[in-house]
């Protein structure tokens, strides 16, 4: 049974006491993302590099009532040709019990107002290439695909050779 439309959805950013609530939403998306073999963040891992010295992102968590619905985690990235920072949405997900609530699109849409109010030139994410619902979803949203880009990525074995070279 999917929720009513009629329930209110609070968004609010997450706090160091949210830790595993963040960490359940990374391991569920990561099982519908069927990547689950991948996961290998911890609350430590998360409680260092989202509230310590130094946070890399932010999260944004929405809730009906008590109950967790999902997260946005994103930071923020620069273009040099904007001359403006931007926000990239690293992760967006809503528990299966509660997708088609209008909840996913609750949350891109306080990240887009984090966004505007930030003066933010754009906000960018990927979607995997498998996932027609994520593309249908955003392209409903007025989000285009980028096929002139192709995404690169170095694993952190590959950042420990190149930093030992130089």
């Amino acid at each position: 049974m999917r929720p009513s439309m009629s329930k209110t959805l609070k968004i609010r950013r997450a706090s160091e006491n949210d830790i595993p609530t963040i960490l359940a939403c990374i391991r569920g998306l990561a099982e519908y993302e069927k990547l689950a073999h991948e996961v290998v963040a911890t609350e430590a891992d998360l409680k260092k590099t989202l509230f310590g010295d130094r946070a890399y992102a932010e999260v944004l968590l929405g809730f009906e009532g008590q109950k967790p619905v999902g997260f946005c985690l994103f930071f923020h990235n620069y273009s040099t040709f904007l001359a403006k920072p931007g926000i990239y949405l690293e992760d967006l997900f809503v528990f299966e019990e509660f997708r088609g609530s209008g909840y996913g699109k609750q949350l891109l849409l306080e990240l887009v107002k984090i966004a505007e109010r930030r003066g933010c030139g754009r906000v960018e994410w990927q979607a995997l290439d498998w996932n027609t619902p994520a593309h249908d979803f955003y392209e409903n949203l007025g989000a285009f695909k980028q096929a002139e880009w192709l995404p690169f990525r170095q694993t952190e074995d590959k950042i420990h050779g190149l930093a030992n070279q130089a």
